[in-house]
């Protein structure tokens, strides 16, 4: 599949950062840098177009912009679905920390009933990415007392013993989100119109990769950028980003370093002080050691 987006001038930038570790060494004509993310290879061209390439492409390319071929019809037909998802009944989840070097994976599904929709309006509830950390640690408290949730965390030394060729982020990705929403199916037993999930896989590799999973939710509905759409899903990334912000506080007090948010230049700053003062084992407790910044800061080292 070959999915072509145009991207601006702001949304350029931020496409540059979050590929950076990601991009081939190769150079190619009239093109700003080629990336492979899990199954999708990401093109961006000097024009301002992106091509996205692979089973997935679609869902990648939605997390930056509208697909040229998309009409008029058609975008009236999706404003018309995401008013379904909103006003509903849901149970949904959503993932933090998976772009973080240091920190945890955190995967939480939360029950939103449809006579909660106006609480969480009220509390400001949307997607974590849109609101400050601060906001975060204000509001949850509020939010948790009120709506059903259960969470997942992955430390990074479990993700480092469990990432392989067999074992991407996707996977690992899909297993915690199955695992969350069964759980969450099975002890609330919430009266639901829809079980939806952020799209991050097409729907039949998601199932593929937790085909051997004890226990497997099924009547997923997968929605683009659906923590924008669903109450639910905004609120499981919510209380995903407050557990993962917890949890990268004592990371940080542990190591007594200020480790920072994200896989920038300042992370590998921050992992050649931590790899000087406890050694390389250190990263593969504390850092998603399959990471780009791990074979940088190895190489400022000298042992």
């Amino acid at each position: 599949m070959n999915v072509v987006i145009k991207i601006n001038e702001e949304t350029k930038k931020k496409m540059l950062e979050y590929y950076k570790d990601k991009k081939r060494d190769k150079v190619i004509p009239y093109v700003v840098f080629q990336a492979k993310d899990e199954d999708t290879v990401v093109t961006m061209y000097e024009s301002g177009k992106v091509m996205f390439q692979g089973p997935s492409a679609d869902v990648d390319a939605a997390m930056w912009g509208t697909v040229l071929a998309d009409s008029k019809e058609k975008k009236e037909e999706q404003k018309e679905l995401d008013k379904k998802y909103y006003n509903c009944s849901a149970v949904g989840s959503d993932e933090v920390g998976t772009g973080d070097y240091f920190g945890p994976i955190v995967v939480t599904a939360t029950y939103v009933s449809k006579e909660n929709v106006k609480f969480l309006e009220e509390l400001g509830i949307r997607d974590s990415k849109k609101v400050t950390d601060d906001f975060i640690l204000k509001v949850t408290p509020t939010l948790i007392k009120k709506i059903p949730y259960r969470s997942l965390i992955l430390t990074n030394k479990e993700y480092n013993e469990k990432y392989s060729n067999d074992m991407n982020m996707n996977k690992i990705k899909a297993i915690m989100h199955n695992k969350v929403l069964y759980q969450i199916m099975q002890e609330v037993k919430p009266e639901v119109d829809y079980i939806i999930v952020d799209e991050f896989a097409r729907e039949a590799r998601y199932y593929d990769y937790i085909k051997d999973a004890p226990n497997i939710q099924r009547g997923i509905t997968f929605i683009q950028k659906a923590e924008d759409k669903n109450l639910a899903v905004g609120a499981a990334s919510i209380i995903s980003r407050y557990i993962f912000l917890k949890e990268f506080a004592k990371l940080q007090d542990s190591v007594n370093l200020p480790l920072p948010k994200g896989a920038g230049s300042e992370v590998d700053k921050i992992g050649e002080e931590l790899v000087e003062k406890f050694g390389e084992e250190k990263l593969k407790e504390v850092a998603k050691y399959n990471f780009k910044n791990t074979q940088r800061i190895l190489k400022t080292l000298i042992f």
